[in-house]
């Protein structure tokens, strides 16, 4: 694999977490969890955030020279979705992961 700026990789592996992190938390805890956690807007946001971040970590990893769009868009989801988790509770993993990924894209997208 080509030399990665360090910066560009500590944003891959948030991007990759984060993705992991939402897509289990969703899937897993919330599913089982049920009421707030499964309302339609929260959910949806949680799929759109794991997706966001799988597809950004995909443009920085093929080198694509539209990877700052993308991390701008995932800054901003990132955080919607940390602000939710935190607001329904019982998530802080998910929220952490969030916060994480958001800060690290809005560095790479800066």
């Amino acid at each position: 694999m080509a030399h990665v700026d360090p910066k560009m990789q500590a944003c891959i592996d948030n991007c990759l977490d984060c993705y992991a992190t939402c897509l289990s938390t969703a899937m897993n805890h919330c599913l089982e969890a049920g009421g707030e956690h499964t309302e339609p807007a929260h959910f949806r946001l949680m799929a759109a955030c794991a997706e966001i971040c799988r597809t950004t970590a995909h443009f920085m990893l093929i080198g694509s020279p539209h990877h700052p769009h993308l991390c701008r868009e995932c800054a901003e989801i990132c955080t919607e979705c940390a602000k939710d988790c935190e607001r329904i509770g019982d998530m802080a993993d998910c929220a952490e992961a969030c916060w994480r990924c958001a800060e690290s894209c809005r560095q790479m997208a800066a």
